[in-house]
């Protein structure tokens, strides 16, 4: 006669509790045989407080890290105004390991580091990078404000790409080299309609003719052989509807007990110039004309110029 099975069994949650026990057990006892973790010396942070001293606690935008101060986030205004954040990571056996940066660049410089070198010479190969971008950008906002750019919806300094729209659900997709922000673009046609082929056809026929001291824009409607479409004025979305702000990239700022009567709010300002017609948060605007040395103040009003166009723009101190 088979007798049944009476193999005792735990419950799976017994068991998962027990798995997890003895897992702990075990990272506690490895974390105990490698010894406590590694330390920063009263050196290290009494150095890094002089570094950055002499950049100014004021371009500080955070200082996070284990220990608090081993990743530094800087804020960098190029000289057309844009604003970068250079995120630097100080290594254990900073100085003489040299430390890593990111930032929302196409591409990263290298940076050329010794034992005498500190936090400012870090912040300063890097404004000298931004320099050799600014033809990058600036072409890349010509794009922006000229032709209709449907992705990416929010743009970073680091994008070099643009999807734009040429009408009848057709689509050209183009990567612009940063390095050579004049030279022919990548180019990827997108969609079904016959409208592609002879856009496709023009392409390969004419690309020989790009002429790097002509405007974007320019170059490439006399490649395609094709009036490109402008993009949508911001004076022409609905009325149900909110433009994105230029700076943050988004439409309603957060809730936030701190922004008091902005907590939420729309986009609210709006560039004169008919031909940019971007839209701001007040706050957003008045953040940005004060981190801007060129920025003028009379009163409880900032005089200073739009990100995007670089017409006259003015914004109060405050909200009254």
């Amino acid at each position: 006669m088979e007798l049944p099975a009476t193999i005792s069994r735990a419950p799976a949650r017994t068991q998962a509790r027990a798995g997890e026990e003895a897992y702990t057990e075990a990272r506690q006892d490895a974390q105990a045989d490698a010894g406590p973790p590694p330390r920063r010396s009263p050196a290290f942070y009494s150095s890094v407080f002089a570094q950055i001293e002499e950049i100014g606690w004021e371009r500080v935008v955070s200082a996070t890290g284990d220990d608090g101060l081993s990743c530094l986030t800087f804020r960098v205004v190029d000289e057309q105004g844009r604003i970068h954040l250079l995120e630097i990571t100080l290594p254990m056996g900073y100085p003489a390991r040299p430390p890593s940066i990111a930032a929302e660049v196409p591409y990263l410089p290298k940076i050329h580091w010794s034992k005498s070198s500190r936090l400012k010479d870090v912040i300063f190969q890097f404004q000298e990078h931004l320099k050799t971008l600014q033809e990058f950008w600036s072409t890349m906002d010509e794009i922006d404000k000229v032709l209709c750019v449907v992705d990416p919806i929010k743009l970073t300094h680091a994008m070099s790409h643009r999807r734009l729209a040429l009408g009848d659900d057709c689509y050209i997709l183009i990567h612009v080299d940063p390095r050579k922000p004049t030279s022919l673009p990548e180019c990827r046609f997108l969609g079904t309609n016959g409208k592609l082929d002879r856009l496709i056809m023009n392409w390969k026929r004419n690309r020989r003719r790009w002429d790097v001291k002509m405007k974007f824009h320019e170059n490439l409607a006399a490649v395609l052989d094709f009036a490109l479409p402008a993009p949508p004025s911001v004076s022409t979305v609905k009325d149900d509807e909110q433009a994105d702000c230029g700076i943050c990239y988004a439409k309603h700022l957060p809730v936030d007990d701190e922004l008091g009567a902005d907590s939420g709010c729309a986009t609210d300002y709006t560039c004169e110039n008919s031909s940019c017609s971007r839209a701001f948060h007040s706050v957003c605007l008045r953040d940005w004309l004060r981190s801007i040395t060129t920025t003028r103040q009379s009163f409880d009003v900032l005089f200073g110029n739009c990100p995007y166009c670089s017409d006259p723009v003015a914004v109060k101190v405050t909200d009254r």
